[in-house]
């Protein structure tokens, strides 16, 4: 597993606020994604989070950072650390969602049901950190906030990164059984195989009961023809 910082977004708000390097490099050295650190940027993501200056933590240095800002395609590299930790293990189970993000959930509940409505409740709860219940209630809008709901991105609110929601739709589209087609089919055989039906000759009288004479001549003149 890559190695990332200590604490990678407050990493990442120092280094948009202290450096001139592109959002890929931060967001390839923090290991966030690029739309991440956009609405770090922007003030949309990480409102409250006082940056982190890596170099006074010993994981980059002034020339790695000056290296990068001169060179867009160079990659930060993280400084060897004196103190190995041990790495954290995931726990299974909902994602935690601060407190002070938790009134921020309905909205991206909302917004997922909307966008995306292929994923399924265990997804959404895997994303944002909520219940069944909660899901439930706002796709029928019984939700005792209902009326002033308004769809917001987990990714933009922190709820979730955007890697983790582009895996859980990924995987979604997977699970989606695929649509029958109804392309082109064969006609039965009794239409295919029906003949054509015979012509009717011409009628010799007119609408009406009179005698068409020009019917007659012309009829005359084919039989003297093929006597």
């Amino acid at each position: 597993m890559a190695v990332q910082p200590l604490m990678p977004k407050a990493t990442a708000v120092w280094l948009v606020e202290n450096t001139a390097l592109s959002f890929d490099q931060i967001a390839d050295f923090c290991k966030l994604h690029p739309l991440e650190v956009k609405a770090v940027a922007d003030g949309d993501a990480a409102q409250g989070i006082k940056g982190l200056d890596p170099i006074q933590t010993g994981q980059l240095t002034r020339e790695e950072i000056e290296k990068a800002e001169a060179d867009p395609q160079r990659r930060l590299k993280l400084a060897d650390a004196k103190v190995r930790l041990p790495e954290a293990k995931r726990k299974k189970g909902p994602r935690y969602t601060p407190v002070s993000r938790r009134q921020d959930r309905p909205n991206a509940i909302l917004w997922l049901v909307r966008s995306h409505p292929e994923l399924k409740d265990s997804q959404i709860m895997r994303l944002v950190g909520t219940t069944k219940s909660t899901i439930q209630a706002i796709r029928e809008r019984t939700h005792w906030n209902a009326a002033t709901l308004s769809p917001l991105d987990p990714v933009t609110l922190g709820l979730c990164s955007q890697i983790d929601l582009d895996l859980e739709v990924h995987r979604a589209a997977k699970e989606k059984p695929a649509e029958p087609d109804h392309g082109v089919t064969l006609l039965p055989a009794e239409v295919t195989t029906a003949k054509p039906a015979a012509e009717e000759p011409e009628p010799a009288s007119k609408p009406g009961g009179d005698l068409d004479i020009d019917a007659v001549r012309a009829k005359l003149n084919q039989i003297g023809k093929a006597e």
